[in-house]
């Protein structure tokens, strides 16, 4: 009978061996490209937030001067003490934010020539209402168009959320222009009560043209913030901001009740237009500090949940590659012992005095090799039958 000899074992190719490490890197870009691309947008994201919450400041300073400015223009048209304290506090405050954040907002140009025709306000004599409420009116145009940049460039008109688009939008364009039409408005009824009866006709249509663009900006303002409330999903925003909001709305409808004209005698009581006009920016300055404050603390809020989602990120990438690393060590590691296991079976193939480790099923060197008849056991010689095996 004839034992075959054992089969060669074959030698894996090179390609074989790389073939799993090169799965493995093909596996790793794609991966690593994914976490590249997600720490970027994520990256991308918060510096936007943190740029807009440098715009709620500057916004927050502006609408300071914004409601100083309004009532300086109603006290200079009727004749009254201007407050120049609180302009002057108001201009101070806002010049230190120009210059802590101005440069990164690309504001400093355009404050600096707001701050230049405020300062030549202080030296105009309030003998001519007129001439008073048109330089007044300037200045107010200039801060209008501050308040667009400041949103420009802090990124707040590109705001991906509903929520914070419609506030940013409501406290940074809605609200100011509604406060300084609503002031303008007010101050136009006096300046008109006082012209001659042949000026009046002119007078009525400058108001109801000033009274569309005091009342149009409200409404957008109620239409957003009720938009943000609906849209938003913090519980806080709609119990914060519908009080004031609703306060503001009532002020605003007796602002334009009272600027119409009467029918009776087609006129308008500069009066109690004026009265209207000082309660709607009463209540408007009670909403301002409200919407920014919401509109901060979401940002804020979007920030935190931006900075979990970078150490998710960089937690994935991290394991990731330490568990991609540890399967190539385990593949490395294989590749090694069978290139060993290799080698040493080619050093016998190659040494053939060296002994080859005994087949136990094959009969020692030298002794012949006898078949057995089928079905018998071959016993040692050395057993013999004794007088009593029978019977066990």
């Amino acid at each position: 009978m004839t034992v075959p000899a054992p089969r060669a074992r074959r030698r894996p190719s090179t390609l074989g061996r790389l073939l799993p490490l090169l799965l493995i890197g093909a596996l790793l870009a794609p991966l690593g490209l994914l976490v590249t691309t997600n720490w970027r947008q994520i990256t991308d994201d918060r510096d936007l937030a943190a740029r807009e919450r440098l715009g709620v400041q500057y916004l927050k300073a502006l609408a300071a001067v914004t409601d100083a400015l309004v009532e300086a223009q109603s006290a200079a048209v009727n004749a009254r003490p201007v407050p120049r304290e609180a302009l002057n506090q108001a201009v101070e405050v806002a010049a230190e934010v120009d210059a802590r954040i101005g440069g990164e907002l690309l504001t400093q140009e355009r404050w600096a020539g707001v701050r230049a025709k405020l300062e030549a306000l202080r030296g105009r004599s309030a003998a001519d209402p007129l001439s008073a409420y048109t330089a007044y009116g300037e200045v107010s145009d200039l801060l209008l168009a501050l308040h667009r940049k400041v949103r420009e460039s802090s990124g707040l008109v590109r705001d991906p959320e509903a929520d914070s688009f419609f506030l940013q939008d409501s406290v940074g364009q809605e609200l100011p222009e509604a406060v300084v039409a609503a002031g303008r408005l007010g101050d136009l009824g006096t300046l008109v009560a006082r012209r001659p009866a042949a000026e009046q006709p002119r007078g009525l249509l400058e108001l109801t043209g000033l009274r569309v663009a005091a009342l149009g900006p409200a409404a957008d303002l109620v239409d957003n913030l009720r938009s943000a409330v609906d849209g938003s999903e913090s519980t806080d925003l709609g119990a914060n901001v519908l009080t004031p909001l609703d306060t503001y709305q009532r002020s605003v409808e007796a602002l334009a009740a009272y600027s119409a004209p009467r029918p009776d005698t087609g006129k308008v009581d500069p009066g109690q237009l004026g009265a209207a006009a000082l309660n709607a920016h009463r209540a408007a300055r009670q909403l301002q500090p409200v919407i920014l404050a919401e509109l901060d603390a979401l940002l804020v809020e979007r920030i935190d949940g931006l900075d979990r989602d970078s150490w998710l990120t960089v937690g994935a990438g991290v394991v990731t590659a330490l568990l991609l690393g540890w399967l190539s060590a385990l593949l490395i590691a294989a590749g090694r012992r069978a290139r060993r296991r290799a080698a040493q079976a080619a050093t016998h193939t190659e040494s053939p005095d060296t002994p080859l480790p005994l087949d136990p099923w094959q009969p020692p060197a030298g002794e012949p090799r006898t078949l057995q008849p089928a079905g018998t056991v071959r016993e040692p010689e050395t057993a013999q039958w004794g007088a009593f095996d029978a019977a066990r």
